[in-house]
């Protein structure tokens, strides 16, 4: 193993990859000499420019590839193109998400078709689909999860859910695909802020909660997911909370 490049030949599949905490698994993946394929839905410009980006720091080391997630007939499709750009897939990083409050009396079939789906259902199938070929490299797959699976965060009742199932997922999967596939979680808290507006005075309670007194980032993320990739080869089953110590006090 090149020290400088320790997942050189490895090809890593990082779903919703084209921004804010998957880009910055895929870059730090890439950084360290794997492959990467960033998968995206509706963030095309996003993925095109992570994509570019990274071809111009290594030729032919990147794919941008779409798929709709909830479509379980497109799994099979982007996994084929991860072999067939590839050869190979050594990790597949469960990261795309979707994240909005469902308020007990408000919640609707829609909204809980979606968040089980992307949570969830779409972790499930495509890890399920894609465990042969991890066997064949002893690879791994990393679920990210959230500090929430364990204790519910208010108005968001079907996210928590799915986050839940997820942690639970990660721990089945480790003992269904072992001794080949490693399966293990991230679970962050704060590390960056919900799209849309958040008044100051929230950020700065959130932030309080933390034993850190601040707020991480998705760098913090990704570093952990190279600690999984690269370092932890006798490690599975297991969630890592990069949290700032949040779910030390609640």
């Amino acid at each position: 193993m090149n020290p400088a490049a320790p997942l050189s030949g490895k090809s890593v599949l990082v779903t919703g990859a084209a921004r804010r905490i998957g880009a910055a698994i895929a870059q730090a993946m890439h950084s360290a000499g794997a492959n990467v394929i960033i998968h995206y839905r509706d963030s095309a410009d996003a993925a095109a420019a992570l994509n570019s980006e990274l071809n111009r720091k290594r030729t032919g080391s990147a794919l941008a590839a779409r798929a709709d997630l909830a479509d379980l007939g497109t799994l099979a499709q982007l996994l084929e193109q991860v072999t067939r750009q590839f050869g190979r897939l050594d990790v597949l990083v469960n990261n795309a998400s979707s994240f909005y409050p469902t308020p007990v009396g408000e919640i609707t079939a829609a909204q809980w078709d979606d968040l089980i789906g992307s949570n969830l259902k779409a972790p499930l199938f495509l890890s399920q689909l894609a465990a042969p070929e991890l066997k064949r490299h002893h690879g791994l797959i990393l679920n990210l999860i959230d500090i929430h699976a364990l204790r519910p965060l208010r108005h968001h009742t079907v996210y928590s859910v799915a986050k839940a199932g997820l942690a639970m997922l990660t721990r089945s999967l480790a003992r269904e695909l072992a001794p080949e596939v490693r399966v293990n979680g991230i679970a962050p808290g704060p590390v960056l802020w919900p799209e849309g507006e958040i008044e100051p005075e929230v950020k700065q309670e959130i932030m309080e909660r933390t034993a850190l007194k601040r707020m991480g980032t998705p760098e913090d993320v990704a570093r952990a997911a190279l600690f999984f990739a690269q370092d932890a080869p006798y490690v599975t089953g297991q969630i890592l909370a990069v949290d700032g110590g949040r779910s030390v006090g609640w």
